[in-house]
């Protein structure tokens, strides 16, 4: 396995830039997720470290040596698509080892390795079926078991859990983590999906139009965001963002220290009583999921629409659309930002000034 650093990554399309200077080190071992909103250059960045796109500009380093011109068949890695693109003629055996037999490798060897990968991946029983008569999660662990048996420097996910189903996802990205525990790979993944993100990385990296927002482990970025892009990309439901002077004769004012801007997250807005309300909801839409409850509310500003404003609540709630409720914010959960976007506190934190 090896580590990767890449040094002022740039790429254009025709005069557009895509990726406006990637600094980025990833430790040999690590889990390294790239999340992002669609656009954000995410998978064009994995597509130039797997040297399927050249960079228009920067250095790319695997394991020590410059690879930035080097071919990708000359790097070293493996790549597992968002669709399987697996044979559909050739067994999952076949498929499996299709790669090592054209690298002139022994077939003791290639037996070995896909016997390997075949028992980490369950997929045993299967080794003389076709795709079609496998389904979309095997098809997806053949995929992966095709890249294992590569013994490559790094695996290279792209959005590779997209196509299934929420069950099988689930499932799926159980078995991700169980791999990498078991193989000790570095691994980058790129997905949309942000439980994946957070349930998978050893660290996130939050992309938004070619540039690095922010680079942390998933709890450091949930709990500490660095800007009101990460504040408001990361967490589902996301953070509320309120203007201060909403909250200003709410008792709070003298806590938001000059910030343009105050977020919370869903769990840290209290139902209370009316005397110690901070602001007043209106319930908007009551989402039950059985062990807690989502309230989608909106702030009373006086107009006629309101300001969003999520409250997560443990357990069953009686509450329905139309009915006004009092709230408190908790303030040792207070976020603040200032005009220009950015934490008012972020000494301790990697984020990107706006440009």
């Amino acid at each position: 396995m090896a580590g990767l650093e890449l040094r002022g990554i740039r790429k254009d399309y025709g005069g557009i830039a895509v990726l406006k200077g990637i600094d980025l080190s990833i430790a040999d071992g690590e889990f390294v997720v790239f999340v992002g909103p669609s656009g954000c250059g995410k998978s064009t960045l994995l597509r130039v470290i797997a040297g399927l796109e050249t960079v228009t500009a920067g250095d790319i380093h695997i394991d020590g040596a410059e690879v930035t011109r080097a071919a990708a068949s000359d790097r070293g890695l493996a790549m597992v698509f968002q669709s399987y693109a697996l044979y559909p003629h050739m067994t999952v055996h076949q498929n499996m080892s299709f790669a090592l037999e054209n690298m002139g490798i022994a077939k003791a060897e290639i037996a070995s390795r896909v016997d390997r990968a075949a028992r980490m991946l369950r997929l045993t029983d299967y080794l003389q079926r076709r795709p079609a008569a496998l389904s979309g999660g095997q098809r997806q662990r053949v995929a992966i078991g095709r890249a294992i048996v590569r013994d490559p420097k790094i695996f290279l996910f792209d959005e590779p859990l997209s196509n299934l189903d929420a069950e099988l996802r689930v499932a799926t990205r159980k078995e991700l983590a169980a791999l990498h525990a078991e193989i000790g790979g570095t691994m980058i993944y790129v997905t949309h999906d942000q439980v994946e993100a957070m349930t998978l990385a050893d660290r996130i990296v939050v992309l938004n139009g070619g540039r690095i927002e922010q680079i942390g482990t998933p709890l450091e970025l949930y709990n500490r965001p660095a800007n009101l892009f990460v504040a408001g990309f990361i967490g589902s439901p996301r953070m509320n963002l309120l203007p201060t002077k909403l909250v200003l004769g709410g008792g709070i004012g003298g806590m938001a220290g000059g910030a343009a801007t105050l977020g919370i997250r869903p769990e840290h807005v209290e139902p209370c009583a009316e005397a110690d309300a901070d602001l007043t909801v209106r319930v908007d839409l009551v989402e039950q999921l059985g062990g807690e409850t989502f309230l989608y509310t909106a702030a009373d500003t006086g107009g006629p629409n309101g300001i969003p404003l999520t409250i997560r609540c443990d357990g069953q709630s009686r509450l329905a659309r139309g009915d006004r409720l009092p709230v408190r914010l908790r303030r040792d959960h207070l976020h603040r930002f200032d005009a220009a976007g950015l934490a008012c506190h972020p000494e301790s934190l990697s984020a990107r000034s706006p440009s």
